[in-house]
C-alpha cells in the first residue's frame, strides 16, 4: 500500500491512497482525514485503507492523477523526527578528515539525535537558506514511521512496530555544525527543515527488497542532473531499524507516527573510501562524504557544498526500474526575510 499527503491548504494536507504506479490516488478521508489520524488508529484504518487501494487498482472508486509536485512530506509533522547514524562508514569519515579516532562504541552503540519535526519540507519545494557560507548539503537516507512503540521495547517489538516506509532529504547546515557541536549540546540550528519523500510505502511493497529491518535496493541521489550518489541501502548499514527503534524507545515509549530515519546511506569500496559514480564508484548520498575523502587523499577538500540554483533530487527505484516512493527533487534558493 502506498500514501501521501496532498496540499489541500491545511496544515496537515489531505491523506489519499496512491497507486502502485504512482500515476493515480483516491481521498482517503472517509477512512482518515490525515496520515497522522490514520497511525493514530492503525490497527482499525489500515485495513480499511487496503481496501480503497485494491479498489483503485480495479477502477472501481474514484481516482484523480497523481502528481508529486502537489504532495506534502507523508507527514507534514510530526511527533517525533529522530534521526540515527547507522552507516558507521560515513562517521569514520568524518573523523578521519579531521584526524580524530573513532572510539570502538559506535560500533555496538547507536548514534542519533532528536531532530525539528515541527515543519517538514515538501518534496518539491525549495531549500531556502540566507546564506552560501553555512555549508548547504543534503543528506540522502531512508526513514520509517512507527506505530506505539513502548519504552524498553525489545528489537523484536520494534520490528513489529515499523508501518511505513520512505526516504529523506535531511539538509544538513556544515559550516554551522562545529560550533553547535563544540558548545557540548547537540544540533539546533545546523539541521533545518528535512523533506521527504512524496509516498510512504507499507513494508510488504517493497517485496524481498525489505528483510524486516533493512532496504536492499540503491539510493539515488542525483545533483544538477547529474548522478552523484547509488549507495546501495542494504549493505555498510551497522544497525538496522529494530535497532535503532529499540535504542531510541530505551528510556521513553514512542508515540505513532514517529519518524525514525537511517542517517546517510554511506558504503566502502574494498574496505576503503568508496570512490564517485564517474569513476566507477557507488558515489556519496551527501557532499560532505566527497569532501572529507577529498581532505584524507589530497590535504582538503575540492567539492564544493550546495549554492543558489543547485538542484538536488532522491529517488529509489525497484529492480525493474520503476520509482517507489517518488522522487524528492529541491533547488537551492536564497531566503528573503
Amino acid at each position: 500500500m502506498k500514501l501521501a499527503t496532498l496540499n489541500n491548504g491545511t496544515r496537515d494536507g489531505l491523506l489519499v491512497v496512491v497507486s502502485q504506479d504512482l500515476t493515480r490516488c483516491t481521498e482517503a478521508a472517509r477512512i482518515a482525514p490525515t496520515l497522522q489520524a490514520a497511525l493514530d488508529d492503525w490497527a482499525t484504518v489500515a485495513p480499511k485503507l487496503e481496501v480503497l487501494c485494491e479498489s483503485l487498482a480495479h477502477d472501481a472508486v474514484p481516482s484523480l492523477r497523481f502528481h508529486e509536485h502537489l504532495a506534502l512530506s507523508p507527514l507534514p509533522r510530526a511527533y517525533q523526527w529522530a534521526d540515527g547514524s547507522a552507516y558507521v562508514n560515513h562517521v569514520e569519515l568524518v573523523r578521519r578528515a579531521r584526524g580524530a579516532e573513532m572510539p570502538a562504541s559506535f560500533w555496538s552503540d547507536p548514534l542519533i539525535y532528536q531532530g525539528g519535526s515541527d515543519s517538514f519540507l515538501a518534496p518539491r519545494a525549495p531549500i531556502r537558506m540566507a546564506d552560501e557560507a553555512w555549508g548547504i548539503d543534503m543528506e540522502g537516507e531512508i526513514a520509517v514511521i512507527v506505530d506505539d512503540v513502548p519504552m524498553g521495547a525489545s528489537v523484536e517489538e520494534a520490528a513489529a512496530a515499523i508501518r511505513l516506509v520512505m526516504l529523506v532529504n535531511d539538509v544538513s547546515l556544515r559550516g554551522l555544525i562545529p560550533a553547535e557541536l563544540g558548545k557540548g549540546f547537540g544540533f539546533f540550528q545546523s539541521k533545518p527543515s528535512s523533506a521527504f519523500s512524496p509516498v510512504a510505502v507499507t513494508p510488504d511493497e517493497l517485496g524481498e527488497a525489505w528483510d524486516g529491518g533493512k532496504v536492499h535496493l540503491p539510493l539515488c541521489v542525483d545533483l544538477n542532473g547529474q548522478p552523484f550518489g547509488r549507495a546501495e541501502a542494504g549493505v555498510d548499514m551497522t544497525f538496522d531499524f529494530p535497532t535503532l527503534i529499540a535504542h531510541a524507545a530505551k528510556t521513553r515509549p514512542l508515540c505513532a507516527g514517529s519518524v525514525i530515519g537511517s542517517g546517510t546511506v554511506s558504503n566502502k569500496l574494498d574496505g576503503g573510501p568508496g570512490k564517485p559514480v564517474d569513476q566507477g564508484g557507488v558515489g556519496y548520498s551527501c557532499i560532505a562524504e566527497i569532501r572529507m575523502i577529498e581532505t584524507i587523499e589530497t590535504g582538503g577538500p575540492k567539492t564544493p557544498f550546495l549554492r543558489f540554483g543547485d538542484t538536488v533530487r532522491i529517488e529509489m527505484r525497484d529492480k525493474a526500474g520503476h520509482s517507489i516512493f517518488g522522487a524528492i527533487e529541491q533547488t537551492v534558493e536564497r531566503h528573503e526575510h
